[in-house]
């Protein structure tokens, strides 16, 4: 099921959620709305299901108006962060709950949720309860129940906002997975960028209840529409145009800040003619990779980001005086703000 979100906006009291929102989500995508704490993406997810009425704009479905639809009439399965399941009931009862309320017969019921069961891979544990399972075995009860009456789009609000790093890690490649064996329409909100690039086909970006960019991963990653973006969808630099790193490299702007990535700050050992002189005043370790906080001689903090083969080979220490120059550097006319 396609979804077009028209014109929408949204306001509770003085504060306005949502502001002449407009979207495109094709048949079969699994999109992450992303974006910080009041940005607008969980009343955007609740529209689409139905559970809040918008002040304006319309909402599509399959190119028809969904717009006054009830929850039930939109056929949409909806996961909350908490996994709201029915604690008195068993795992197999929570996932047939949905198909019971419709009336299904005994046979399909039985037969469904023996197939959900192993699509959550939670074969062998449908006669126990919510209490008995662990945070990630909830939510994917959670899921299997939304996914039991078989809704043309599925919809998820932080779902695994609940849950430790490892599960969440794990949970969101079983999410990707998941997703391509079922194919339903898929949107979940989520305030985690390496969450929201991992797992989604394509990104909505938002804040303060418009959306700033939409597009792959990819493309938002390296081509930010805004500095709010490049600020938001990754680490990065915030550095005066001034800065000598910049100066130094034929980097000129007529904006006051550069945005530099800290994988796209160079560091050599010796001065080559465009390097500017830096000391190094922390090295942390992150496993794969090697974070270095530097201090440029004009008095503004750098951090950059090395591999551990390219860390070893500098043999970087701290206090070590060093070289640097940027490797690329953005700027932007709008003022940002997360």
């Amino acid at each position: 099921m396609a979804i077009t979100v028209q014109d929408v906006s949204k306001q509770f009291g003085s504060f306005q959620a949502l502001d002449r929102v407009s979207l495109e989500i094709k048949s079969g995508s699994l999109v992450a709305l992303l974006g910080p704490s009041g940005s607008g993406k969980s009343t955007l997810l609740r529209l689409i299901a139905g559970l809040e009425m918008p002040d304006s704009g319309k909402i599509w479905l399959t190119g028809e108006d969904a717009t006054d639809r009830s929850v039930q009439e939109r056929n949409i399965g909806f996961v909350f962060q908490h996994y709201a399941l029915f604690k008195h009931l068993t795992v197999r009862k929570n996932i047939a709950f949905g198909l019971e309320i419709r009336k299904a017969s005994a046979s399909k019921v039985k037969k469904k949720v023996e197939e959900l069961l192993e699509l959550v891979q939670l074969s062998g544990l449908g006669d126990r309860y919510p209490s008995q399972l662990s945070g990630g075995q909830r939510q994917r009860v959670a899921l299997a129940r939304a996914l039991a009456v078989e809704p043309q789009v599925l919809l998820l609000d932080e779902p695994f906002g609940a849950l430790d790093a490892k599960v969440r890690k794990d949970l969101r490649a079983w999410l990707r997975r998941l997703h391509d064996e079922v194919h339903v329409t898929t949107v979940f909100v989520t305030h985690d960028q390496e969450e929201a690039m991992e797992v989604s086909d394509e990104l909505v970006v938002m804040n303060k209840g418009k959306v700033e960019q939409i597009g792959t991963p990819a493309n938002i990653y390296d081509h930010p529409a805004s500095a709010f973006v490049m600020s938001f969808i990754g680490p990065v630099n915030v550095l005066p145009s001034s800065s000598h790193i910049f100066q130094n490299n034929g980097f000129d702007s007529a904006h006051p800040e550069m945005f530099l990535r800290p994988q796209d700050v160079l560091i050599e050992t010796s001065p080559n003619g465009s390097t500017v002189s830096a000391r190094v005043t922390r090295l942390i370790h992150l496993g794969w990779e090697v974070q270095a906080e530097l201090s440029l001689d004009d008095g503004q903090i750098v951090t950059a980001h090395l591999t551990r083969d390219r860390f070893d080979q500098l043999n970087l220490a701290p206090q070590q005086r060093v070289y640097v120059k940027p490797k690329d550097a953005k700027s932007f006319p709008l003022y940002y703000s997360i």
